[in-house]
């Protein structure tokens, strides 16, 4: 998978891994990594899927309708992906954390759904509940920040409190984090998850 990998100044500081929304690209979210955790090596990855030739991380039939049969192949394809950069890369593969935008948001949290272990923990902007009717692994001690919006149009209030609920009940530590606002990511929604990933992951 196209990606930049950028070794940080503490080897011991978890690996950022950074997912993009629709129509983003493997730089559009290195500020955050900046501002959440700057000491972190940080790993960026660019989705493998065009839609229109925005690129994503897995297809969708309409507008917050999940063609699910690409994700699951599409999650696999990321957590091999995972595996292999920990080995190129040379660090810990249970040292990785998550950040994602919307759609990015979305494969890190269906990470979470299929893979025991593939995380140590993840901040999700704006995550829709990836799947539904599955068991999801043992979730116990892993760290999950949700920032979402009172009036986001994509992603409603029962949607991020759906998602809490399933992830809360696999077991997880979950925080999550209202803005007054839509869909769009605000510095203080960064700034939010920036005081979590201090408290719940340094």
């Amino acid at each position: 998978m196209r990606h930049i990998f950028q070794q940080g100044t503490d080897v011991t500081a978890p690996v950022l891994v950074l997912l993009h929304g629709t129509g983003g690209t493997e730089r559009d979210l290195l500020p955050l990594a900046q501002a959440i955790s700057p000491a972190s090596s940080v790993l960026s990855i660019r989705g493998n899927v065009l839609e229109n030739g925005m690129p994503r991380f897995f297809r969708r039939l309409a507008e917050g309708i999940f063609d699910e049969e690409d994700l699951i192949f599409r999650t696999k394809e990321l957590n091999d992906f995972l595996d292999e950069a920990a080995v190129e890369h040379g660090f810990d593969r249970r040292n990785m954390v998550a950040i994602g935008y919307s759609n990015g948001a979305n494969i890190a949290g269906s990470l979470l759904f299929h893979y025991p272990d593939a995380l140590r923990g993840a901040i999700l902007h704006h995550p829709m509940v990836p799947r539904r009717g599955i068991q999801l692994p043992d979730l116990t001690d892993t760290p999950i920040f949700i920032g979402a919006g009172r009036n986001d149009p994509i992603c409603s209030p029962e949607e991020t409190e759906e998602l809490q609920k399933l992830l809360g009940e696999a077991g997880a530590e979950i925080e999550v984090h209202w803005e007054n606002a839509g869909h769009q990511l605000t510095r203080s929604e960064v700034d939010a998850a920036g005081t979590w990933f201090k408290a719940n992951l340094t």
